[in-house]
């Protein structure tokens, strides 16, 4: 090897080195910008995790514990509960009123998701014809939803009272007579779905509403131009594309509607009996409704409650899913 040669690979390699040294502060500075966006996604997510796990998992894990144990008012104060396993739950389902409480769950979720649903849509497909005063109108039927739940609930059993109810009143000006609507075991029940059904429907207006404005307009011309009448295009074009979102809308309802409290509570209590008394309702009962109430039972009816909204949650995934696939 010649001398020029030596020389040449020496400079070569003092070359490469000094590149080296050069991309090494480049590759830390990357390194360090790399950490700063680790961290401040991680500052982001924190108030979430922090937020979950303080309002949902950790009453979660306290709710399930509650309910594999039998707590009395001195195990507050003791901290001590025997473990129960699920004794409470074969209780809670062997009870008498379970299967009542079940039924007019079913009955209460899936009729008032029917009407609130069908409703809302019919009157979203009204207002979308952006007529005058339209706006108005829209705005005024957001009024049940902007309401308190007291107040609604208040009205509604002013108005459906047996003796100076305006809707009694009403009754009998045509030569119908009296409905015991909050008394009666036959009419409890249809009372508060109809005050549900009331004070749902602007949520589902609102939400299909905003679903038709995502449609194009030029879909709608098209057609228009072949032919299609107005049912004709509801029928084949608004409704399936608004798929997506009446199905985000019907599980909303779903989880919203098993979990209602206030509304029965305030006109019926559950009464007559159980003839207007739902998982909710007789979840509250046991834990605070009798002198000696029983929390644990309380819990696994709650526990329950959850178990329904998820299964029904897991079965609009996987259909979700479905409608993806095809």
């Amino acid at each position: 090897m010649t001398t020029e040669q030596s020389k040449a690979r020496s400079a070569a390699r003092h070359g490469a080195g000094a590149a080296a040294l050069a991309a090494a502060p480049a590759r830390a500075q990357r390194a360090r910008s790399r950490r700063k966006a680790q961290l401040a996604a991680w500052g982001f997510i924190a108030p979430v995790v922090v937020y979950l796990g303080l309002f949902y998992a950790y009453p979660l894990y306290r709710n399930i514990d509650l309910s594999i144990r039998s707590y009395t008012l001195a195990s507050f104060i003791t901290g001590v509960a025997p473990f129960a396993g699920f004794s409470n739950y074969a209780n809670v389902i062997e009870s008498s009123t379970f299967a009542p409480a079940l039924i007019n769950t079913a009955i209460f979720v899936f009729v008032s998701i029917a009407f609130q649903f069908a409703i809302g849509l019919a009157l979203a497909v009204f207002f979308f014809r952006r007529f005058r005063l339209s706006g108005i109108l829209r705005a005024l039927f957001l009024v049940p939803w902007l309401l308190p739940l007291l107040v609604s609930a208040s009205t509604w059993s002013w108005m459906l009272d047996s003796d100076s109810g305006i809707v009694n009143s009403f009754l009998r000006a045509f030569g119908i007579g009296q409905v015991d609507w909050l008394t009666s075991p036959r009419w409890s029940l249809v009372a508060v779905l109809i005050a549900n059904i009331w004070i749902g429907i602007p949520f589902n207006l609102v939400i299909m509403y905003s679903g038709l404005q995502s449609i194009s307009p030029d879909v709608f011309e098209a057609a228009a131009i072949d032919g299609a009448n107005g049912w004709q295009r509801f029928r084949r074009i608004t409704f399936p594309l608004l798929r997506p979102v009446s199905a985000i809308t019907l599980l909303l309802g779903f989880v919203y509607t098993l979990k209602v409290f206030d509304i029965i509570w305030i006109m019926t209590r559950g009464g007559p009996g159980t003839a207007s008394t739902t998982l909710a309702i007789w979840s509250y009962q046991l834990g605070f409704g009798s002198l000696l109430p029983d929390f644990s039972s309380a819990a696994a009816v709650g526990n329950l409650l959850i178990i329904i909204a998820v299964l029904f949650s897991l079965v609009y995934i996987r259909a979700r899913r479905r409608l993806e696939l095809t």
